[in-house]
């Protein structure tokens, strides 16, 4: 049986109290901590770095999910894996050598990961992925929270789940973006195993009744 996972997106929480939240949403199921890193720059928008990362590791008992949304990205790896970041995920976009970039994770004791924007073609795996550990797939366009997800992505998550399978490597497919209750259960049917969730999560109030409901549903696609 496939494990899978629930990682709140910490894009949603309050910000005013990030430890708190933390906590909160591991007490209520979380599998991991997904982490949003925006430089105004690959994405327009701003977010947080590697200082917070560090505040928040110590109230964290599940890997936190560092999803960098930057450009250029290789300078800021070493950052986040001392901050405690467990997973790195990046765009190819954001580097001239995908490769090198992999290796720098791996080399920083962080799993691997990489991410795949709407309209960013799946052929970079035909060449990497027998070198990550991750699989990120963007259901809306990278920058904000709270986006309607995009159903052509249903599409691309059947292609990287069969790929994932025809490669004989146990890799997470992780999905982003507009991901919610009454939409999971046909995100999981597409291969996904792994499901960030910011603002339904943390604006619903009840996190554990939300995860709760998220799993249900995934049960039963």
């Amino acid at each position: 049986m496939t494990t899978t996972r629930i990682a709140p997106s910490l894009l949603s929480a309050d910000f005013a109290r990030l430890g708190d939240e933390v906590r909160a949403v591991i007490a209520a199921g979380a599998d991991l901590i997904h982490f949003d890193v925006m430089d105004n720059h690959y994405v327009p928008n701003l977010t947080i770095g590697p200082l917070v990362c560090a505040a928040i590791k110590p109230h964290s008992t599940v890997p936190i999910d560092v999803h960098l949304m930057v450009k250029p990205v290789d300078r800021i790896i070493p950052d986040f894996a001392k901050a405690g970041a467990g997973i790195i995920s990046f765009h190819p976009e954001a580097t001239d050598h995908i490769d090198r970039t992999i290796s720098l994770i791996r080399d920083c004791g962080c799993k691997a990961g990489l991410v795949f924007n709407p309209a960013t073609p799946l052929a970079y795996l035909d060449y990497l992925i027998d070198k990550i550990d991750l699989i990120l797939i963007m259901s809306v366009n990278p920058g904000f929270g709270g986006q309607a997800f995009i159903p052509q992505a249903l599409i691309k998550i059947r292609d990287a789940h069969l790929r994932i399978v025809a490669s004989g490597r146990e890799i997470l497919l992780e999905v982003d973006g507009g991901i919610k209750v009454d939409n999971i259960g046909a995100v999981a049917r597409a291969g996904a195993d792994t499901f960030v969730a910011g603002s339904a999560i943390f604006a619903g109030g009840d996190y554990a009744a939300t995860i709760r409901a998220m799993r249900e549903q995934i049960a039963a696609a």
